[in-house]
């Protein structure tokens, strides 16, 4: 691991967090073990975020195709949910964390988006870093919710430009991602982030996420740091 300040950090990194049933099967355990850890590692990921600058984290946690899983593993990743918000929220809040939901809560149990608004409506003050938790998340969903809303508020096909579409987004009001991360070795984006990923750098990694800690973080902020980030355009050598 590199050793140091980093030369240039992400402001915005998005983090699709792959490989939690493969780490379980490896071991002999039940794929909701897997789920268990890959919510435990949240913490440490976060812990680092903060300790190299990174202002805004966007990770993906349920996706809308998540719901074909077999019930019982659909149920338990609920569960899963529901005690980190009990057991973690007080802590995020006294550090400083902002957290945000971006999906759709239509479809969660009544009792799990009340404490969803609860933890959201807690820690809206903090500006120690954005955590955005997408849960029940798909990009092409939210794409076409955003269009719902456009015609709804009656906009002008003439009026709208990328910088309006943009403020109809679950993310209205916050920068891009510069960086997105996939674990468990996938070269997908795999529906997330599809509209704010258009310029983004991807990094992918074999290792499974609960296994990817602060130190292959930090590859993944220095593979980013060595980028020239172009944005369609020509740089001079």
């Amino acid at each position: 691991m590199g050793e140091g300040k980093l030369k240039r950090v992400p402001y915005h990194v998005g983090i699709i967090m792959d490989g939690n049933g493969r780490w379980a099967r490896r071991r002999g355990l039940p794929r909701l073990m897997g789920h268990r850890a890959g919510v435990e590692n949240i913490r440490r990921v976060l812990e680092g975020c903060v300790e190299y600058g990174v202002k805004i984290l966007t990770i993906y946690a349920f996706s809308t195709e998540n719901w074909a899983r077999p019930v019982e593993e659909v149920e338990g990743l609920m569960q899963l949910l529901s005690e980190a918000i009990q057991q973690q929220i007080d802590e995020l809040h006294r550090n400083g964390v902002q957290l945000r939901h971006i999906g759709r809560l239509a479809g969660i149990e009544p009792a799990l988006q009340e404490q969803v608004r609860a933890a959201i409506e807690l820690t809206k003050h903090n500006d120690r870093i954005i955590l955005n938790v997408a849960f029940n998340y798909g990009g092409r969903a939210e794409i076409l919710d955003a269009v719902r809303r456009l015609i709804a508020d009656g906009i002008k096909p003439e009026a709208l430009t990328e910088e309006l579409f943009s403020r109809y987004l679950y993310t209205s009001g916050l920068p891009d991602p510069d960086l997105i991360i996939r674990t468990g070795g996938e070269y997908r984006l795999s529906n997330f982030l599809l509209w704010q990923a258009a310029y983004a750098e991807y990094y992918a990694t074999p290792t499974y996420w609960p296994d990817f800690d602060k130190e292959e973080l930090r590859k993944a902020l220095e593979d980013y740091a060595r980028r020239e980030r172009r944005f369609g355009r020509v740089l001079n050598a």
